[in-house]
């Protein structure tokens, strides 16, 4: 490359080639006066737009492969001159509410005094056709947060921080966001979704703050927590837990002693002594709770406790009578098992109903529902998902609600309306999927259910436990504190199922059948392939050919395919980007945050977001990417939901996603790939819980050697929790 001296530049952005909004790196092409050609330049920028103006600091240089370009260091902004510059500046959609077409009206009318009527005397903008008071109140509103916004983001570039986030900040702290991140950089890590403590802690280093400073071992402590938090842990153990913080924080375990103390006092987290008795003592035999995961654990204890001690509201039903009307009325000999679930459920005031797919969970809670009902009692059904309650509604044709909208979720008040102040108006609750109900969920669930209420929890303890913290269907079976029905037999019907049988056998550690029948289609195939270069091949043959072909199923809609991970070659990320090159090749997109969105596109939500009542794990189709007002518009379930740009961190593409969100749902087919180099998940309630998911067609593709040492592997890995424990009376 060859270096020119330093020197000014100064231009109009006629096209922005790459613009990265996690670091600001640019590559635009500059209109300068006196060239003919536009030049290329290339540095960091704070979201720029098509017709900004701007004066560069920078060298010229010859790049070996893109020619000569200006390579700049420093910049800044110019309000445009001309009419022409004016009108590309507004129509770069650099302002929520004026287009393209809506930019060339305004300068029509007011030419070079356009942006000082912006500035000075918006309401003048009403001559204009097309604009009205609310267009004009979202024109003010866009233009005053875009000049407050760029203070922001040129103080946060100078410590690498991406437009993305800088917006996401601005939104949180408004004009306080320079003095609220200069005296405590580490809130960024627990109050803005997507930036986590090591980003904060490089700013607050830049900014000056010691490596041993008390606010950053109390941050970096929360951070830690956090993370284990997302592993799936309610607690972690004290020692551990120190370890691991001097491990990240790099500092004296005095200062992280110091810290846990100063967080404490503040109620943040809560350590709990574990010692039984004095024989056993140790001194530091200690959990570790972040302040709501106490309360929530705590507080399932004690619901249940209060709940099971309350008299049943229904009154007494005469078992074996109801078990013969019943049978007479679904038509249908129950076996002996599902026999003592129907009794237990209607004499119990809390009982637990778990086995895997075919072993008649639905006919038991079709039998209690009609039960229930010819006695007149008040029947509430929810679940986790949206999914797994419509599945939930068509197999027993009675309505069922998720349970956030079940407990009304208030996004004004931050909290859900029915509480133990305004229980639900419910005699039974029957609840199903409650593998994958969390402790967080499950405390307010509880919190919510009047005291004489009977509740019947449903669900397959075999499954992977909730995507978050806890594991309360397994510990409440294993407290001994409820009765439990297990249902092992599969029916007849369900034996033909290879997909139902074979799920079984995994969930027995017994290998899967891999050999198949000559002749007709079956439900369940295993592709033997070492390379996951050819794995990735045949997935995407299989999705966007082969599946939909043979077994006329929709490659969008029908087929999910489901992996262990989300790096390397099989992936959920490197898949997802495949299939959207192939599955929907749009040329109209949106990049954004390293992602790229097209209208059509799957997605899935990956955080809970209130306002919008869109939860972890829903599934959504794009229907539009509206520019002009920064939105992307997706369907979930045929309700409508706006996104903001600043918003899309929020959700994934998922023509492929992970086993563990896959909870709760149910697809025609499944696509899965198991390989060797995911050893590290492989585990037999990921490959149960994968195969599960298929209603019509389970393929696997990969290693056989993968998929036995996945089967063989019963070594879950260990949440720590306490619930079972509190359960059983040791704490109740």
């Amino acid at each position: 490359m060859n270096n020119d001296s330093q020197t000014e530049l100064e231009g109009q952005i006629e096209r922005i080639t790459y613009f990265s909004e996690e670091t600001g790196f640019t590559v635009a092409r500059l209109k300068v006066q006196g060239s003919s050609d536009p030049v290329t330049v290339v540095g960091n920028l704070i979201a720029p737009s098509q017709g900004e103006i701007l004066m560069l600091k920078g060298s010229w240089l010859t790049h070996p492969k893109f020619g000569r370009q200006f390579k700049f260091t420093s910049h800044r902004t110019k309000v445009p001159a001309t009419v022409d510059g004016i009108r590309r500046y507004l129509g770069s959609r650099l302002i929520k509410g004026i287009g393209p077409v809506m930019a060339s009206r305004i300068v029509k009318r007011f030419g070079k005094e356009t942006l000082d009527v912006i500035e000075n005397r918006i309401g003048e903008l009403e001559k204009v056709e097309g604009i009205g008071r609310k267009r004009i109140e979202m024109i003010e509103r866009a233009w005053s947060e875009q000049k407050e916004i760029r203070e922001v983001m040129i103080f946060l570039q100078e410590y690498g921080i991406g437009t993305g986030y800088a917006t996401k900040i601005f939104k949180r702290y408004g004009r306080d966001s320079i003095s609220v991140i200069t005296k405590n950089p580490y809130r960024l890590a627990t109050e803005i979704f997507g930036i986590g403590f090591l980003t904060a802690d490089k700013i607050a280093h830049k900014i000056g703050f010691e490596k041993s400073a008390p606010v950053r071992s109390e941050a970096g402590i929360l951070y830690v927590m956090q993370k284990f938090t997302e592993e799936g842990h309610v607690y972690y153990p004290y020692d551990l837990l120190i370890e691991k913080c001097q491990e990240i924080l790099e500092v004296e375990r005095e200062i992280i002693v110091n810290a846990f103390g100063t967080i404490a006092f503040e109620k943040k987290i809560v350590l709990e002594d574990l010692n039984q008795d004095l024989d056993g003592f140790h001194a530091n035999h200690k959990a570790v709770y972040l302040q709501q995961l106490y309360a929530s654990e705590t507080g399932i204890a004690e619901s249940l406790a209060r709940l099971i001690s309350a008299p049943k509201k229904v009154r007494k039903i005469d078992g074996k009578k109801a078990v013969a009307w019943v049978q007479k009325k679904i038509h249908l000999t129950l076996a002996a098992k599902q026999i003592e679930a129907v009794e237990r459920a209607i004499s119990e005031k809390i009982m637990v109903i778990t086995g895997g797919p075919g072993t008649g969970k639905t006919t038991i809670i079709n039998a209690v529902i009609k039960i229930y009902q010819q006695v007149g009692a008040k029947i509430h059904l929810a679940a986790p998902t949206g999914r797994a309650a419509k599945r939930m509604s068509e197999a027993t044709g009675y309505p069922a609600k998720t349970i956030h909208r079940m407990l009304e979720f208030s996004p004004k008040k931050w909290k859900f309306l029915r509480d133990q102040d305004h229980p639900l108006d419910v005699d039974v609750l029957i609840l199903d999927e409650v593998s994958m109900i969390d402790t967080t969920l499950m405390s307010s669930l509880l919190k919510g259910i009047p005291l004489r209420a009977t509740l019947i929890m449903v669900g397959d303890a075999n499954q992977l436990p909730s995507v978050g913290a806890g594991n309360v269907l397994k510990d409440t079976i294993r407290s001994g504190a409820v009765p439990v029905v297990e249902l092992k037999e599969i029916f007849r019907q369900a034996k033909e199922s290879q997909i139902i049988v074979n799920a079984h056998n995994i969930n027995q550690g017994v290998i899967p059948k891999l050999q198949r029948d000559r002749g007709g289609l079956e439900d369940f195939y295993f592709i033997s392939q070492e390379d996951p270069e050819q794995v990735l091949k045949i997935i995407l043959d299989l999705v966007c050919e082969r599946i939909p072909r043979r077994f006329h199923l929709d490659a969008l809609d029908d087929i999910q395919v489901l992996a262990p991970m989300h790096k390397g070659n099989v992936g959920t990320e490197n898949l997802n980007n495949k299939l959207q090159e192939v599955l929907n090749p749009s040329k109209e997109e949106l990049s954004r945050g390293g992602k790229t969105f097209r209208p059509k596109d799957k997605v899935m939500q990956v955080r809970n977001n209130y306002d919008k009542e869109v939860f972890n794990g829903d599934i959504g189709r794009i229907t539009t990417i509206d520019p002009e007002n920064q939105q992307v518009i997706v369907s979930f379930d045929s309700v409508l939901v706006p996104y903001d740009y600043s918003e899309l961190d929020e959700i994934v593409l998922a023509y492929a996603i992970s086993v563990h969100k896959s909870q709760g749902s149910e697809y025609k087919a499944v696509v899965v790939p198991v390989l060797s180099q995911h050893f590290v998940l492989l585990q037999r309630n990921l490959i149960y819980t994968a195969v599960t998911r298929g209603k019509e067609l389970v393929v696997m593709v990969g290693s056989t050697k993968a998929l036995a040492m996945g089967v063989r592997n019963d070594r879950i890995m260990r949440r720590y929790t306490y619930l079972a424990e509190r359960l059983s009376g040791t704490r109740m």
